[in-house]
């Protein structure tokens, strides 16, 4: 397989992909699942969130037969959406790195709130809350409008998990920078020339 044909096949089976970004498949994104399925190294039964939808159709792109979610992975259910319990939120801020969209609202000391719109669903924020103060619900009428939410779309989530990921890569660089400038200045003042010590006198 070519480069150019690797590279379309990659970008035909993330396109069928959910990209909740959720990891349940074994690999840290959508598109490494993607890379995986087309490179053959990973069966297309391992996510989730698209369940026998998304099976069947990569059965029908790659040529495989179409198999049973493997339980391993998760099953097969409902769209939901992270909840914050705010009276119970402590402003700990360890739920907003792992959220892949920044569907998280929040800073350290303060409390958050989840944007309903934007959640994937995909879990990641529940585990890391030391208060267990994140819970999930379904797309419905908990959203005070009373009318289920819609789920965004895979292009939404996709350029949104996008956003993320640049925005920390730029915060690595930037970190990066700082402590690269530190030892720098560290090794300068070790370099530098000390004054001699002015001698004792005794008396």
């Amino acid at each position: 397989m070519s480069g150019d044909i690797a590279l379309d096949a990659v970008a035909r089976i993330d396109a069928l992909l959910p990209q909740t970004q959720c990891t349940r498949c074994g690999y840290p994104a959508c598109l490494a699942y993607a890379e995986a399925i087309a490179g053959e190294a990973a069966p297309i039964n391992q996510c989730p969130p698209g369940g026998a939808r998304t099976i069947d159709a990569l059965a029908r792109l790659t040529g495989r037969p179409a198999v049973p979610l493997n339980p391993a992975n998760g099953s097969e259910g409902p769209s939901r959406v992270a909840f914050i319990d705010e009276s119970r939120c402590i402003g700990c801020a360890r739920c907003l790195p792992p959220c892949p969209v920044d569907a998280i609202v929040g800073a350290a000391k303060f409390l958050h709130t989840v944007l309903a719109e934007r959640c994937t669903g995909c879990e990641l924020c529940v585990a890391p809350c030391p208060v267990d103060c994140i819970e999930m619900r379904g797309r419905g009428p908990h959203t005070g409008s009373g009318v289920p939410l819609q789920e965004p779309t895979a292009d939404l989530n996709r350029a949104r998990y996008a956003a993320h990921r640049n925005r920390e890569q730029r915060h690595v660089a930037r970190r990066q920078g700082e402590l690269a400038a530190k030892k720098a200045d560290a090794a300068l003042r070790g370099s530098a020339p000390r004054a001699a010590a002015a001698p004792r006198v005794l008396k």
